[in-house]
């Protein structure tokens, strides 16, 4: 049996209980026991002084493009819709050696940032490109987190009324038959997975009203859950009542859209009916406040989603519209988003580290494995240094919530060790960095002659 022990930690176990000087068992790769105090006798196990450190359940990135490392610092001060028509060129440039460098560098920095499982929502597969999805599942495999791929797709291009030009989109039947392969090849549903699959068409303004409603016909069929952008912006809610006569939450909601299997990306401008509409559907949102800040988006009604009942989770976005942004930041930046808008009760600090944790395990469907320190529960633990200048903070939750992110001193992944130290230990960090760098100027140089 393999058993490691972690003891003198102020452990939140974002299940209502907090021991300030409390123990983590764990034992092949499950949490065996959580409590106050010295731990109980474990002979054999590796046993970690942990005084002075933090610990948190992993944290679960919900939404990501993790193709976009090769693309950052591009169209800095666009609008959305202006961003995506300057980089959907160059990306119907990218390959599989691209995503792959790409995926290893945006998982590792995520790993680096006390995340344990992260979503990928990939929607664009240029023709000659190699197989992208198998590309970033063997760099997940690599760097050692949980990962939920989201095959994602487009079939309305711009001879078509759609955003993104012809050449960055695929045909429904090949899409339909790509996503399938992609459950067949790839989705575990066993509890302890690393590896589940998701259907995600991208958008309401990149996908046909066919493919959104076969999509979701395939996934329920296979189950596995779905996946989208909507309500980013004005624009979007602009196109989907010109095209549809609804907003897009109403029109996703008139496809069957809308449910426990569904989580959204950003839902930034929602309006009351769909605050309520999304929490008695029990359909989940993807909380990018970085992002959704970089663009200009706007900030979403998390306040209000949370308050009526609805799963929210955090996401980073791809990291060309959240270039370097961290995951554990964004626990600060959706707390001091809220703040800002609805003033400084909005969002507290452990609502913000639950939205990061458990919230987002609800949005993938595996609050019962993953999201709290709880016996039974998977290994999937980080351990954050506190006893430097984060030790001027009495309470540390605020201290983790509230400045920067302090140290990562450990990050477990059903009890396997990914970072020590604040330093990547499956893939070498200087190496994955290096991935990441020559994917982004592969890239560009087969991207020139379009930008």
């Amino acid at each position: 049996m393999n058993r490691t022990v972690i003891e003198h930690a102020h452990v939140v176990t974002v299940a209502g209980e907090e021991h300030p000087d409390g123990h983590i068992v764990v034992e092949d790769g499950r949490i065996a026991a959580v409590g106050p105090g010295p731990a109980p006798d474990a002979p054999g196990a590796e046993r970690i002084d942990a005084t002075g450190r933090l610990a948190t359940p992993g944290l679960v990135n919900t939404h990501h493009h993790l193709y976009q490392w090769a693309s950052q610092g591009l169209a800095p001060d666009a609008t959305l819709f202006e961003w995506l028509t300057t980089l959907y060129r160059p990306w119907a440039r990218m390959d599989a050696e691209v995503v792959h460098g790409a995926a290893t560098a945006g998982l590792a920095w995520l790993a680096k940032s006390g995340c344990t499982t992260s979503t990928d929502h990939h929607y664009l597969f240029p023709r000659g490109g190699g197989d992208l999805f198998a590309a970033e599942v063997e760099a997940a495999r690599e760097v050692g987190v949980r990962f939920h791929p989201c095959r994602g797709s487009m079939d309305l291009g711009a001879s078509r009324g759609g955003l993104p030009p012809d050449e960055a989109v695929e045909d429904l039947d090949t899409i339909l038959a790509a996503t399938e392969a992609a459950i067949d090849a790839y989705h575990d549903p066993s509890p302890d997975s690393m590896l589940r699959v998701a259907v995600a068409p991208c958008s309401p303004f990149s996908v046909t009203k066919d493919l959104l409603v076969q999509s979701a016909e395939l996934a329920r069929a296979n189950g596995v859950r779905l996946h989208t952008h909507l309500a980013e912006t004005l624009d979007e809610e602009d196109y989907t009542r010109r095209e549809f006569g609804m907003t897009p939450v109403e029109y996703m909601d008139s496809l069957g859209w809308l449910g426990p299997d569904v989580w959204l990306a950003h839902c930034v401008h929602l309006h009351d009916g769909d605050v309520a509409r999304l929490a008695a559907t029990g359909t989940g949102t993807a909380h990018c406040p970085s992002s959704n800040a970089r663009l200009g988006s706007g900030i979403a009604r998390v306040a209000d989603l949370l308050a009526a009942g609805a799963p929210v989770g955090l996401g980073v976005d791809g990291s060309a519209s959240a270039e370097l942004v961290p995951l554990a930041g964004e626990v600060r930046q959706a707390l001091y988003m809220q703040r800002a808008r609805y003033g400084p009760t909005a969002l507290t600090a452990r609502q913000a580290l639950e939205a990061a944790t458990l919230g987002g395990a609800r949005c993938l469907g595996r609050a019962d494995e993953i999201g709290t320190l709880e016996p039974g529960k998977l290994a999937d633990i980080a351990l954050w240094r506190l006893d430097g200048f984060h030790a001027a903070v009495d309470d540390p939750v605020v201290a983790f919530a509230f400045g920067a992110t302090p140290p990562l001193d450990l990050l477990l992944v059903g009890g396997r060790p990914v970072v020590r130290g604040d330093e990547l230990v499956t893939v070498p960090q200087d190496e994955a960095a290096r991935r990441g760098a020559a994917a982004h100027r592969r890239l560009m140089d087969r991207a020139r002659e379009v930008l």
